[in-house]
């Protein structure tokens, strides 16, 4: 697969690509308004496809894990608005879905890309996960992702990365869950 994007492709360490998308539910998501932050940008091909639901349920599945880390999910592909609504509603998801219909967003992160099937070249969204750390810098890159077990591996980076020396001024959320000394 050859990559679209005419910028160099992102690295960990890198300040990760700005961006404000509208979202499920009539809203928007800026990556500014996030500072302070781990921030988990997942990019996904399509709404409604069996891996992309299975991805999106998993996500969702883990989401009281990732509010006691502090983290914030947000899902991400061309898809519209009312197609992000539709999904989020079918599958009762938990998370934020942010529409790249002009996929600016998903040129910058590298993820819009030359697939083949059956012979067939086409461009699409590759699979992707970006962890982007409180200061605003790539801290984890997953690329052409596989679904089972990707969100542990996330949940894990988030953890290593709150423990890391690097991350001392990691925002520490309130927990009151009883069994925590």
């Amino acid at each position: 697969m050859s990559k679209s994007s005419k910028s160099k492709e992102l690295e960990v360490g890198d300040k990760a690509p700005a961006f404000t998308l509208p979202t499920d539910g009539g809203g928007k998501v800026s990556l500014s308004e996030l500072k302070g932050k781990p921030v988990v940008l997942y990019f996904y091909p399509k709404d409604d496809t069996t891996g992309c639901t299975k991805e999106a349920l998993d996500f969702s599945a883990a989401k009281a894990k990732f509010d006691r880390l502090g983290a914030v999910v947000i899902g991400c592909s061309r898809d519209s608005v009312a197609s992000h609504d539709k999904f989020k509603t079918k599958h009762k998801l938990k998370l934020t879905l942010a529409a790249d219909e002009t996929g600016k967003v998903t040129d910058s992160y590298g993820v819009w890309v030359e697939k083949s099937l059956y012979g067939r070249k086409y461009m699409g969204i590759e699979r992707a996960t970006f962890l982007i750390g409180p200061d605003g810098r790539i801290a984890a890159i997953w690329r052409k992702v596989k679904v089972p077990g990707h969100v542990d591996s996330v949940l894990k980076a988030i953890q290593a990365l709150r423990e890391s020396r690097a991350c001392h001024a990691y925002p520490h959320p309130v927990d009151n869950r009883r069994d925590i000394p």
